[in-house]
């Protein structure tokens, strides 16, 4: 009667400790060692409404370039007819916010349509309007997303909205930056919510496999929203004490009951 108890308990235990541990999480396990994968393409990023654009304007001649510039406070004239900056301004907010509309209020040049566009394009359609209005021969163009931003929430240790300051980051960095997967995060369902052409869409990315290379969510976009979906409900903090409890329970009464039986 003994034995019989003795296994139905060292069971119970085997199966409680299994299910506080969790389940192993390993990123792109079915990748073989040595395994070459062709790189992807990366798809530039598109100007989005309410994206802000750091746009900086030089020349050869920086009088020329100085009226482009929205960080002056103001102009003179030289008297040799020289434009004359007045110093930066400290406090501005930076950069240019894109509209409803998808535009941006550009000095001089006034209203510039640049939702939808990558911002090479935006570059080069500033730069090409300088040059074909007679405005400066051969401008420097340097053009900037500021405000790249990707939310992480879910089955992470660290949930937040993060910067991106190099405008790329993947799927796996987010997560990483986000302290990295729980014990009950399901590695196979993660959801990337991404804005495109007016629309939300959902994306869903499996971080085991090693198509998740040429996953489009891997390479995340401003604005995304991943959440890691949980593999079990989540329990709460009293239910948890008292698994952990029954657990260490039964582990005692397993060393005795086995300490019993070899006395006997």
């Amino acid at each position: 009667m003994n034995k019989n108890l003795l296994f139905i308990v060292m069971v119970l235990t085997t199966f409680l400790t299994a299910c506080s541990v969790g389940q192993k999480i390993i990123y792109v396990k079915d990748m073989p060692e040595s395994t070459e994968i062709p790189l992807s393409p990366v798809q530039p990023l598109t100007v989005q409404k309410n994206d802000r654009l750091s746009i900086n304007i030089s020349a050869k001649n920086p009088e020329l370039a100085a009226p482009f510039n929205d960080d002056m406070l103001g102009y003179s004239v030289g008297r040799g007819g020289e434009v004359v900056s007045k110093g930066t301004s400290i406090n501005r907010t930076a950069g240019y916010l894109v509209d409803q509309n998808g535009n941006i209020e550009f000095p001089i040049l006034g209203t510039i349509a640049v939702e939808g566009k990558s911002v090479e394009q935006v570059k080069n359609s500033i730069k090409s309007r300088l040059m074909d209005e007679k405005y400066i021969n051969d401008p420097i163009v340097k053009v900037e997303l500021t405000n790249i931003k990707v939310s992480v929430m879910g089955e992470v240790a660290a949930k937040g909205v993060f910067d991106v300051p190099d405008a790329r980051i993947t799927l796996i960095e987010a997560i990483t930056r986000a302290g990295g997967l729980t014990r009950n995060a399901a590695a196979d369902r993660i959801v990337v919510i991404r804005e495109q052409d007016g629309k939300r869409i959902k994306l869903i990315a499996d971080i085991e496999k090693q198509d998740i290379f040429e996953s489009p969510a891997y390479y995340l976009k401003q604005n995304d929203l991943v959440f890691v979906e949980p593999r079990d409900t989540e329990t709460t903090p009293k239910e948890d004490r008292t698994w952990r409890f029954v657990s260490v329970g039964l582990g005692i009464v397993t060393v005795v009951l086995t300490a019993f039986n070899l006395i006997k």
